[in-house]
């Protein structure tokens, strides 16, 4: 561990989304403590700033002592920025987006959290690379900024010395990455049970439940999801869905494609690995077992599946990012 401790500005502005803040910086003041703790040196010191003197007030109503921002000579090792509805308005302030451009392209690494992808990407940080942001603000940043690759789904996405999270809750488990590239695996899983996340999740893991995001009230193919849920490792060809609606199998395949944008068998394939995954962290299945539940058919399948959705193989899935007693949900 280094004996030099890392400097990590957390940057707010009024209306900022108050976990945006607090969750990466607890996350490094935990990290903080666990060292200690240990009689190591700490590795951070993690601040907060602002372009305001006075306390900034998060969207929450809760005001935030805030340090200033730091002068032209004074260089972050990360430079975090959070999110929130005042990140447009920030956005707009020619000073602030100024101060970032300077202040991120002096800094080891940059980071966004949510919607703070808006104030990099007005900062110029984020042309040409692979950027995430909240699901629901997805398609106004690519709108805004066309030089970006959004991709919405990841819960967080490395690009070089750019990080850049999803919605919220994900600016933690960005940072426990982060502790994770600086100090280790092990400290990082440490923070991760002392604030009590079970799950430590891989960037590539979706943004919220493909299972729930496809079963919207109203939907015309809500309750096919749902049977589709309950029946994995059964017949889930076109012609048996398509039976189950009640539908042609051409009209089904239409119909689907222009509700959902996307095919059955993509669908199936993703709820399928959903659901590997929740099995491979709650349970002590075998993986073997877990791929016939599933509807893989073979470990082999429910392997190419796991690499494409999060890059990891069952195995390392399971290694990495299991409760530390998972239980059995069927003999």
């Amino acid at each position: 561990m280094r004996t030099q401790p890392r400097s990590i500005n957390i940057l707010a502005f009024p209306d900022v989304q108050l976990l945006d803040v607090t969750g990466p910086l607890q996350v490094f003041a935990s990290a903080n403590e666990i060292a200690r703790q240990r009689s190591l040196p700490a590795p951070y010191v993690p601040r907060v700033i602002a372009a305001q003197s006075e306390p900034v007030v998060s969207s929450a109503g809760l005001g935030l002592a805030t340090h200033p921002l730091p002068s032209a000579h004074e260089h972050s090792d990360t430079l975090v920025i959070a999110g929130g509805r005042g990140v447009h308005a920030a956005s707009r302030d020619p000073h602030l987006v100024r101060w970032v451009h300077r202040h991120a392209a002096t800094s080891r690494r940059v980071a966004s959290v949510c919607t703070g992808a808006f104030l990099l990407a007005a900062a110029g940080m984020l042309d040409g690379r692979r950027v995430v942001t909240h699901w629901a603000h997805c398609n106004e940043l690519g709108q805004q900024y066309p030089a970006l690759q959004i991709e919405p789904d990841p819960i967080f996405i490395q690009d070089g010395p750019v990080w850049t999270s999803a919605g919220v809750t994900a600016g933690i488990d960005l940072a426990l990455a982060l502790v994770e590239e600086d100090v280790g695996r092990v400290l990082a899983l440490d923070v991760a049970r002392e604030l009590v996340v079970f799950l430590k999740r891989p960037g590539g893991q979706a943004q919220f439940s493909t299972t729930l995001s496809m079963q919207k009230d109203g939907d015309q193919f809500g309750e096919l999801h749902a049977w589709i849920v309950e029946h994995l490792n059964g017949d889930l060809s076109v012609a048996a869905l398509a039976a189950h609606m009640g539908m042609s199998e051409r009209s089904f395949m239409r119909h689907y494609r222009a509700k959902t944008g996307r095919t059955p068998a993509r669908a199936i394939e993703q709820i399928r690995t959903e659901a590997a995954l929740r099995l491979l962290g709650d349970t002590s299945l075998p993986i073997k077992r877990i791929a016939v539940r599933c509807g893989f058919g073979s470990e082999e399948t429910m392997r190419r599946s796991l690499l494409r959705a999060v890059a990891v193989t069952p195995h390392a899935y399971r290694e990495r990012f299991a409760s530390s007693q998972p239980g059995t949900i069927e003999k």
